[in-house]
């Protein structure tokens, strides 16, 4: 078995993959002033809770929090006995990179590309809707092209419940209309509906500036299937591309 791990400033992601197919996928909130140790007792626990032995041949990890990539190291270490690769500037990914720096890529979206390549027809948008709304763009030639980044669903809602008196703090759905006719309901149009706009727009514009057709549109990220089933364009939702990615890295460093 191989286990992934996506360590995002919100969530860990974690992926444990027996021949290429997944036999869990599992998530622990990202808490920066935990151990090493205590980080293995949740990997072991989960491992129990799924079932599964301890008979791990490797493991990978990406990682855009960096005080915790070598605690996660260790405590991945002490619960598979398995030395994780690390996605970073050194190990082959198979993905070229033409932004004005590529070692400043996060690891995230590097592996969200090659996920994307792996399957996908190109040119390709990779639309990632975590703690900050990522949209990747990969070219014909399965290249990095560049991406935009905005603040996230989660942070803009929290800004506008903490900045202002009378806004509460709502839970993510899609409203039945775009003219909201209470509170709740115009805070649900504004995020769902206003976010898809936006990733209808940005893809629109992504295109025209690119140049080619894009062939496909894929959305991952935790806050990714709200929003994709309002937008107009066809986007293809998927939960685990990440993790896909992050397999298909390890299996060329194997």
């Amino acid at each position: 078995m191989i286990l992934v791990a996506d360590i995002g400033n919100t969530n860990i992601t974690l992926g444990v993959y027996r021949n290429d197919k997944p036999v869990c996928i599992s998530r622990l909130a990202t808490q920066r002033h935990r151990t090493s140790e205590q980080y293995a007792i949740e990997l072991d626990a989960i491992f129990k809770l799924e079932g599964l032995d301890n008979t791990f041949s490797g493991a990978i990890i990406s990682s855009v929090v960096p005080e915790l990539t070598r605690i996660f190291k260790n405590a991945i270490e002490k619960a598979t006995n398995c030395e994780a690769l690390i996605v970073a500037a050194g190990l082959k990914n198979g993905l070229k990179i033409t932004t004005d720096n590529p070692k400043e890529l996060g690891a995230d979206l590097v592996a969200g590309a090659v996920g994307a390549i792996s399957q996908y027809e190109l040119p390709c948008l990779v639309m990632d809707l975590g703690t900050a709304t990522k949209i990747s763009v990969i070219d014909e030639g399965g290249v990095f092209a560049g991406c935009t980044i905005a603040p996230g669903i989660g942070i803009s809602l929290d800004a506008l419940s903490l900045r202002t008196s009378q806004l509460p703090a709502i839970e993510l759905s899609a409203p039945d209309h775009a003219i909201g006719t209470n509170t709740i309901e115009c805070i649900r149009s504004g995020t769902v509906l206003g976010n898809a706009a936006m990733l209808d727009g940005m893809a629109a514009r992504l295109e025209k500036e690119l140049g080619k057709q894009i062939k496909t549109i894929v959305a991952t990220g935790g806050l990714a299937k709200e929003i994709v089933t309002c937008c107009e364009k066809d986007i293809i939702y998927n939960k685990d591309l990440v993790l896909e990615g992050l397999l298909a890295i390890y299996k060329k460093n194997r």
